[in-house]
C-alpha cells in the first residue's frame, strides 16, 4: 500500500513530501558530530563489465570508459564513501574468466576511493561463489551495516534461492531471489539496536512483485516499517529509473551503467544526505535527479 504523499516538481526535480511515519525528531536530532552539510555517497550499479561483444542493448566493454567518467566526478565531489549496487560483472563460462573480469573492473573502481561497499548481484555470482567474489573485492560479508556521520547504512544480500541455498556456480534461476530467514533475523535485530536514520542498499528490488523483485520483499518491508526510521532504499537490477513510496519509505531504483553505447548513455549518481534527513540525489547522464524530503520540521 502506498501512503498518502505530496508530489510536485521544482526546477525539473521530483520532490516527494514524506508522510508522518518518520517523526521530525528522528531526522533533526542526529548526533552532534553530523556536519551541517551531512554526507555524500557515490552510487553506481549494474556495470556488467565483461570483455565480450555487445549483447542487445548492453555494451559490456564500454563500462570501463563509463566508470572512468564517474570516477572523475567522484574524485571532484569527494564523497564520504562509494556503493556499487550489484552486477559489477557479467556472467562468464569459467571461474578464471569471470575472476579476470572482476579483477579488471575492480582495479579501476578501487582506485577511486578507499571506502567502498559492494552489494551482491545475481551476475556477480553466476559462475563465482560468494566467497570468491567477496575475497577479490576485499569485503568480509555479503550483508552487514555500518554508521557514518550520524546515519545508519544497511547492505542486503538477496542472492538466495527460495530454499535458502545461496547463489553459486549457475545453481539458480535469477527470478528466484530471496532474503533468507537468518538474514531477516539479523536485519530485525540490527534495526532494533539502531536509533539513527537508516538508508538501505540492495540489488534486487524490494518494492515490486514482478520478476525483478525479491520474492519475500513484503516481509522485508514490514521490518523497515516497524523500525520507523528507514528513510530510503536504493536498488538496481531492473536497469531503469523508478521511484515508489510505500508506507513513507522511498524505494529508488537506479539506472544501469551498462545500457547503451557512448558517454551519453552512462548513468551514475551522487547522494547528498543532509543532517536533517533530506536526501538529494544528483543524477548524471541518464540517471534522474531526485529530492526526498520530510514534510515535518
Amino acid at each position: 500500500m502506498t501512503s498518502p504523499r505530496r508530489a510536485f516538481l521544482k526546477n525539473g526535480t521530483l520532490i516527494l513530501a514524506a508522510s508522518s511515519l518518520h517523526p521530525a525528531s528522528l531526522l533533526a536530532d542526529a548526533p552532534a558530530e553530523t556536519p551541517a552539510d551531512g554526507l555524500k555517497v557515490g552510487i553506481i550499479t549494474d556495470l556488467h563489465y565483461a570483455d565480450k561483444p555487445p549483447g542487445g542493448s548492453r555494451h559490456y566493454r564500454e563500462t570501463l570508459d563509463k566508470l572512468a567518467e564517474a570516477g572523475t566526478e567522484f574524485e571532484r565531489s569527494k564523497p564520504t564513501f562509494l556503493v556499487e549496487l550489484g552486477d559489477l560483472i557479467d556472467a562468464a563460462d569459467s571461474v578464471d574468466t569471470e575472476l579476470g573480469y572482476l579483477s579488471t573492473v575492480n582495479r579501476q573502481f578501487a582506485a577511486i576511493h578507499p571506502d567502498r561497499h559492494y552489494v551482491l548481484g545475481n551476475h556477480c555470482v553466476d559462475t563465482l561463489k560468494k566467497e570468491e567474489f567477496l575475497g577479490k573485492v576485499e569485503q568480509e560479508k555479503s550483508y552487514y551495516s555500518f554508521d557514518r556521520k550520524g546515519f545508519h547504512f544497511i547492505v542486503l544480500d538477496s542472492c538466495f534461492r527460495s530454499d535458502g541455498v545461496p547463489y553459486s556456480r549457475k545453481n539458480f534461476t535469477w527470478t528466484d531471489a530471496n532474503i533468507p530467514a537468518a538474514e531477516l533475523e539479523w536485519l530485525e535485530a540490527d534495526l532494533k539496536a539502531n536509533d539513527k536514520p537508516v538508508i538501505v542498499f540492495a540489488h534486487q528490488r524490494l518494492d515490486v512483485a514482478n520478476h525483478h523483485g525479491v520474492k519475500n520483499n513484503a516481509a522485508v518491508r514490514k521490518l523497515f516499517e516497524a523500525a520507523g526510521n528507514v528513510l530510503a532504499v536504493f536498488q538496481g537490477h531492473s536497469h531503469q529509473n523508478d521511484l515508489n513510496t510505500i508506507e513513507g519509505i522511498h524505494y529508488c531504483t537506479m539506472v544501469a551503467m551498462v545500457e547503451g553505447s557512448g558517454a551519453a548513455s552512462n548513468g551514475y549518481s551522487l547522494l547528498n544526505i543532509e543532517a536533517n534527513g533530506t536526501i538529494r540525489l544528483a543524477g548524471f547522464r541518464k540517471q534522474q535527479s531526485r529530492e526526498l524530503t520530510s514534510d515535518r520540521s
